[in-house]
């Protein structure tokens, strides 16, 4: 501490704050200096890494499409209405379900010839497909394939087919095609700098789609000098003759044919960087002079200030109420405002504190039992590790989709509406299978989870077993308010109805499902279940009392 003092000798406030300016100041502008003539090859340096992520982030969100594409392919390749060569069933669906999101779907026979597409009402006279040889080469290659960008017969506009090899009766191969326009809203040059452009480039080298500055066509050649150059999996051409001061970063989409491209002028992208750079010197010096002027202004005001805080600090922190002062420097005038207010809310947080730690500590407690119920009564019941997996997974899904809902509601309850939606997500082939009708109303957050867990377990054995597990099968789920004679309170009635689906029976023997959709969901609304087996379909009613269910 001596060592501090002679080192550190006594002198104003002033003093020591134009010392401070002057210290700060002069290492910064010898880094500046520093920095300044490494500048531009660091800077070039970021703006290739950039400019290969920008390239790469942008090969990330059109394989999330295609990729989307796909998944449907392997469900569509699913459908009964396929398998049972009712293609004006399979037209009809697939066309409502695929309406909104500018997807349509073709199937061909190997020939290539077209036994239906969704973009014209089915029984219309049709052809073979446009794009034959992409055809062909997935009936060859076995897997699923991405075409280039071609024009499209029916249409009249450009467009690209992700294709997927089947043999279902005549049908060797589905396609779900999409105009490249659509596309073309997914390729964006936000957060690039202006004058850059980016595109989406097939394996012949065409534009499927692009956007920015030089805007080019769908189906346009790209430079057949620079293409051949692209061979990496990512990264960064430059080439002083074909792209003079300009930058194009790729990537090739991973699993596609297809390559992502971003380029621009390197001048525009670093113009903004080094006028900063400027105005930091400039401004510095101007700062720095500015600064040592008003550090001695300041001084002669903050230091009484200092000293009344530091007394309001001293007295709270022996336990006084303080009372805020009055000084000339509104920001000290806030700092004792705010110790007051400490003063009077300290015990009060401190409540608060003990509050949210003991709700924290409840609401765990309640999530870990109900998983642990659940994975030991699966566990008596599965027959195999990987029924046991399976099971579990399929279960927690459930029970994540009513915590992910109550997370985004700050779990403060949802509705049951909401809480419907969110589960029945899980099933989207399922949903035109369902109505659902009921006064929506808020649930209560443990209302939340176990009305979801038992829905998800409902929909899961009628995917299964029951009416969702064909296509002509319905299902209808309703609610209604009724009032008992044995029940002063008001009750809710909670029904899942199934018709048209394979003939029930009463299961041998009680599995987790039944558990969940009766004896759990009875105790956890203080109600009765019912569950009837009939032949035509499942019947489950629950009736509990409406409090237990619904949020005040």
């Amino acid at each position: 501490m001596k060592r501090s003092l002679r080192f550190f000798p006594k002198a104003s406030i002033g003093t020591y704050l134009i010392a401070m300016a002057v210290a700060v100041a002069l290492p910064i502008f010898a880094l500046v200096a520093l920095l300044l003539g490494q500048l531009e090859d660091s800077q070039r340096s970021i703006l290739k890494r950039e400019t290969a992520q920008d390239a790469t982030a942008l090969a990330r969100t059109v394989d999330r499409q295609l990729q989307d594409m796909a998944t449907t392919l392997r469900l569509l390749s699913t459908s009964p209405e396929l398998e049972h060569d009712d293609f004006a069933a399979f037209h009809n669906r697939t066309e409502t379900a695929m309406r909104g999101d500018t997807l349509y779907v073709l199937a061909v026979d190997k020939s290539g010839q077209l036994l239906l597409n969704t973009r014209v009402d089915y029984g219309t006279p049709l052809g073979k497909v446009a794009n034959l040889p992409s055809v062909e080469s997935v009936m060859r290659s076995g897997r699923i394939e991405a075409s280039d960008v071609f024009m499209g017969r029916t249409s009249g506009e450009w467009v690209y087919n992700v294709a997927m090899p089947v043999k279902i009766g005549d049908v060797a191969a589905l396609i779900v095609t999409q105009n490249a326009k659509d596309l073309a809203k997914m390729v964006s040059t936000e957060g690039l700098s202006s004058d850059w452009s980016a595109a989406i480039l097939d394996q012949s080298g065409h534009v499927v789609a692009s956007a920015g500055a030089t805007n080019l066509a769908f189906g346009q050649p790209f430079d057949p000098r620079i293409l051949p150059q692209l061979i990496n999996s990512s990264g960064v051409y430059e080439d002083s003759v074909i792209m003079p001061k300009a930058l194009l970063g790729y990537a090739q989409i991973p699993g596609w044919s297809w390559k992502a491209v971003v380029w621009g002028p390197v001048a525009t992208a670093q113009a903004s960087i080094l006028t900063t750079w400027r105005f930091l010197i400039i401004g510095g010096i101007a700062l720095f002079l500015v600064a040592i002027f008003g550090a001695y202004i300041v001084a002669r005001q903050v230091r009484t200030t200092i000293r009344a805080i530091a007394d309001m600090a001293n007295r709270m922190g022996e336990g006084h109420i303080v009372a805020p002062i009055e000084t000339s420097v509104i920001e000290a005038n806030r700092v004792a405002v705010a110790l007051s207010n400490a003063s009077f809310d300290r015990s009060q947080t401190e409540d608060r504190l003990h509050f949210v730690m003991n709700e924290l500590v409840h609401r765990t407690k309640n999530l870990l039992a109900l998983a642990q119920a659940m994975m030991r009564q699966i566990a008596r019941q599965a027959s195999s590790v990987e029924e046991y997996q399976a099971a579990v997974a399929d279960r927690l899904e459930g029970l994540a989709r009513s915590i992910q809902l109550l997370t985004s509601e700050q779990w403060a309850g949802a509705s049951l509406r909401r809480v419907i939606d969110i589960h029945l997500e899980a099933f989207p082939h399922a949903l035109q299978q369902i109505e659902v009708t009921g006064t929506d109303f808020m649930l209560k957050p443990e209302a939340v989870q176990n009305l979801g867990l038992t829905l998800h377990e409902l929909a899961t054995n009628s995917i299964k077993y029951g009416a969702l597990s064909v296509p002509q099968g319905r299902v209808r789920l309703y609610w209604q308010s009724i009032q008992e004679d044995d029940h002063a309170e008001e009750m809710l009635r909670v029904v899942w109805d199934e018709r048209n689906g394979p003939p029930v029976t009463a299961p041998e023997r009680s599995g987790f499902g039944t558990t969940v959709i009766k004896n759990h969901a009875a105790a956890a609304f203080s109600g009765s279940v019912h569950v009837d087996f009939r032949p035509e379909g499942l019947r489950w009613e629950l009736t509990a009392p409406r409090r237990v269910l619904q949020r005040d």
